[in-house]
């Protein structure tokens, strides 16, 4: 594959705590009562905007827009860190820009705290570029952003694979051509992957480049 895109929450991250920490902040502070933190890993992955307004049970643009803003208060200061690198991910990422591909991240979190989050954990030397939405929401939906990304450095999508663990990263693959590979360890399940339009499944990260290899060479 000549242009490899990384979802980032629950694919080369673990942002558990921080993001159910600080939806759970914002819940209450809109007078609601969070459930457990666990109960709310489903959060973690599609776009916050719809899922806010379900929590709070008020799904007004004003009432998102201030949930958006209270989850933000607590996100972008401490949840933003509140956050792990997944074992191998490293040494996978170093090995497949190795191969000469182009390595780009592709998240539905805004791009200025994806970006924040990438270079502290010193990421940031193996990707190109780091790709997300807007704080006001636009390409939130990742096949708005994948249209955006694919267009902006010219990538051909029979040449390119998205890399993720929800179903979203596999529609938008699969909606612009793109090869759709699911990871196990993140957030989703091999069920919602595979309905989504996977078409290859890694358990860890450092399965991926064995796995591209295999597609590249596969017959088509």
């Amino acid at each position: 594959m000549k242009a490899i895109l990384f979802d980032l929450d629950g694919t080369l991250t673990d942002p558990r705590e921080g993001i159910t920490r600080s939806i759970a902040y914002a819940m209450e502070r809109m007078g609601v009562a969070p459930p457990p933190l666990d109960d709310l890993c489903f959060a973690i992955g599609p776009p916050l905007r719809p899922t806010l307004g379900r929590l709070i049970g008020d799904e007004s643009p004003a009432a998102i827009e201030r949930a958006i803003a209270l989850y933000r208060e607590r996100f972008a200061d401490v949840g933003l860190f509140e956050n792990a690198v997944y074992d191998g991910v490293a040494e996978t990422l170093a090995a497949l820009a190795a191969t000469g591909a182009t390595l780009v991240v592709a998240t539905s979190k805004p791009r200025v705290y994806a970006e924040r989050i990438v270079r502290h954990f010193a990421l940031d030397a193996h990707f190109a570029a780091v790709h997300g939405c807007e704080l006001d929401g636009t390409r939130e939906d990742k096949r708005d952003l994948l249209a955006h990304l694919l267009a902006h450095h010219g990538f051909d999508a029979r040449q390119a694979v998205m890399i993720g663990d929800r179903g979203a990263d596999m529609i938008a693959a699969r909606h612009h051509g793109v090869n759709a590979l699911g990871v196990l360890w993140g957030y989703g399940t091999r069920d919602e992957l595979s309905a989504a339009g996977a078409q290859m499944f890694c358990d860890r990260p450092t399965d991926i480049p064995d796995a591209l290899a295999s597609a590249v060479r596969a017959p088509t």
